[in-house]
């Protein structure tokens, strides 16, 4: 009977499903194998090679869309204006007249920054823009002795920074940039200026040196100041 071999077949299959430890048997297609998927170990967290400080420091969006996924600091939102910056350091250029200001970037989303600066109660001079990646400037035409104050300005679409201005400089921070976004300036005299100042103020003693001098010696000659009788050798 042609149809034995396959109902002797299911009832050795029916049978052996039953036997204790025994696996369920399932139908599968014709080279359908099992594979067993191996569990996925989690890559650890790499931070971005980014720093606030940095000049040209290539943005942290820039740095998330390269070929090694990495983790950016947090921004505030772009539909507000940027928090301050940080002034880090003003370097005076004395011989150049001039100074390089050196900020760290807000934790915020920029498009651009600007310098500002105050002489005296006058209003401020603004120089840049300059691009978001900038972390230094350059300021010029400063006036040798001459006493400033230094603004950093961020910008984004939805609007720029605060800048305090010299008004809220507090006391006693003429010797270096506070924490904020401002600081002062002071621009010593040029070297030249001193020497020359100092080879004046020689000058100026020396004849008066001689002029007291030559009084000195007119005086004794005309008033004929008296002068003391020696005493004899041996007379106590």
């Amino acid at each position: 009977m042609p149809g034995a071999p396959c109902l002797l077949w299911l009832l050795l299959a029916v049978a052996c499903s039953g036997l204790p430890g025994a696996r369920p048997w399932a139908p599968r297609a014709l080279g359908e194998e099992e594979e067993e998927e191996a569990p996925r170990t989690p890559r650890p967290a790499v931070l971005c090679d980014y720093d606030r400080c940095r000049h040209l420091q290539v943005p942290c969006g820039e740095l998330q869309a390269g070929p090694a996924p990495c983790l950016c600091p947090g921004l505030s939102s772009p539909d507000r204006p940027p928090l301050p910056p940080r002034l880090a350091d003003v370097h005076v250029l004395a011989e150049a007249g001039g100074a390089e200001v050196r900020w760290c970037a807000p934790s915020s989303p920029v498009l651009r920054y600007w310098l500002l600066l105050w002489e005296g109660g006058g209003p401020p001079r603004r120089s840049g823009p300059f691009d978001a990646t900038a972390r230094r400037a350059e300021l010029r035409g400063l006036r040798p002795g001459g006493a400033y104050f230094v603004c950093v300005v961020a910008a984004n679409a939805a609007g720029e920074s605060g800048a305090p201005g010299p008004a809220a400089a507090p006391e006693g921070s003429a010797g270096g940039p506070a924490l904020g976004p401002c600081g002062p300036v002071v621009v010593p005299p040029r070297p030249g200026i001193l020497v020359h100042a100092a080879v004046g103020v020689g000058a100026a003693l020396a004849l008066l040196s001689v002029g007291a001098l030559a009084w000195h010696c007119w005086l004794r000659e005309r008033c004929g100041c008296p002068r003391r009788p020696r005493q004899p050798r041996g007379v106590h």
